[in-house]
């Protein structure tokens, strides 16, 4: 500041040229100029440093679109730049967003921190993953209880839930007080009716899924009444690994989703309140909440029902030509060649086939199409 005073102070006396004196103060001719109008448009005031702001900022963004965006931003605190820049096309496209210009995802970026809506620590935490879908909805259905919370009555809520592998589409939330396989198979059957079957589902090994691989012996598989009954709706049902959870993925999204987007902003009340919760939430993520994983689509615009309708009649057993059929007796053991096999409690009172291998002495014990064990006589 001292040397823009004497700069103009000098260069009012004319003792030197102006050129002359711009070089002595190591600036340019343009730049002695502009302090030179400056003090005499506003005196010394005029010499203080100004702001490179421009006066004018044709695109720049009005206050009424960065209120809408901050206004989505608080009604979905978990929503970052991608998805409101998806929601305000979608706006667009609908009649309800009247500007003619979206702001880009940088710049919903820069508002939202602006206002102090975005958690820099949150947004500095590293993301890598490959991702790995199914070519078609219901190809494969994802299955499992996220883990339970206790609501404000002292009663814990399991929350039973199912996801689309290919559309991300979420099937079944539903508020439960137990993980029985009643339960499980309640829900599942109101799902096969509305939405169809599909090929495969993956669930965990625990309870009441599997029987957490746990082999009877050497030759065969226990199952549970939950795998009976989806061989005898022809649904395979797989299981992840043991103590690797990433082996249901979607499942596991689908659940961190649930929990920062909606538990960790509702206390529910009881199962009535948390299921009017989850109804309308699910609502939100299946037809509003843009997925990134799927290209920023809604779960919905990918998704379809299945061609596979659920029977109105379970298939009764059939015996194949050159099969043994034997009747599972209590304890879920059979009887053949005069000694006892184990197939398994969940099959008591039903029939099994035991079929002959070409090798002398073997055979395979199946239940419909599913292999069960092995007999080596």
């Amino acid at each position: 500041m001292g040397q823009k005073i004497d700069f103009v102070m000098l260069s009012l006396e004319k003792n030197i040229s102006f050129s002359e004196l711009c070089k002595r103060f190591n600036i340019s001719r343009p730049t002695g100029y502009k302090w030179c109008t400056r003090y005499k448009q506003d005196g010394i005031e005029g010499l203080k440093e100004q702001s490179c702001r421009p006066r004018r900022s044709p695109l720049k963004i009005c206050q009424k679109v960065e209120d809408i965006i901050v206004d989505l931003r608080k009604s979905d605190p978990e929503w970052g730049p991608k998805k409101i820049h998806r929601l305000l096309l979608e706006m667009q496209s609908e009649g309800s967003y009247s500007f003619s210009q979206i702001p880009a995802q940088s710049t919903i970026g820069s508002i939202l921190k602006r206002r102090g809506l975005i958690n820099k620590e949150k947004s500095q935490i590293p993301h890598s993953w490959k991702r790995f879908e199914y070519d078609y909805p219901n190809e494969l259905w994802q299955m499992d209880y996220k883990g339970e919370f206790i609501m404000r009555n002292n009663h814990y809520c399991y929350p039973l839930t199912v996801t689309d592998d290919h559309s991300r589409f979420n099937l079944i939330l539903q508020a439960c007080d137990n993980q029985r396989y009643i339960t499980v198979q309640e829900h599942l059957t109101t799902a096969f009716r509305e939405y169809g079957m599909p090929e495969i589902i993956l669930c965990d090994n625990g309870s009441p899924w599997g029987l957490a691989g746990q082999n009877m012996q050497a030759e065969g598989q226990s199952i549970t009444k939950l795998e009976k009954w989806m061989i005898r709706l022809n649904i395979k049902l797989i299981h992840g690994r043991p103590y690797h959870p990433q082996t249901q993925g979607k499942e596991e999204r689908f659940h961190k989703t649930l929990k920062i987007e909606l538990l960790n902003y509702k206390s529910m009340k009881d199962f009535t309140h948390c299921q009017n919760e989850f109804d309308n939430w699910r609502i939100k993520y299946n037809h509003k909440r843009p997925h990134e994983a799927i290209a920023m689509d809604v779960p919905a615009k990918r998704y379809q029902v299945s061609n596979r309708r659920y029977p109105d009649k379970l298939p009764d057993f059939q015996i194949h030509s050159g099969d043994i059929a034997r009747k599972v007796y209590d304890g879920g053991k059979i009887s053949f060649k005069g000694k006892k096999y184990r197939v398994g409690r969940a099959l008591e009172g039903d029939h099994v086939a035991i079929r002959p291998l070409d090798r002398n002495n073997t055979f395979e014990v199946y239940y419909f199409n599913k292999m069960i064990r092995k007999i080596y006589l």
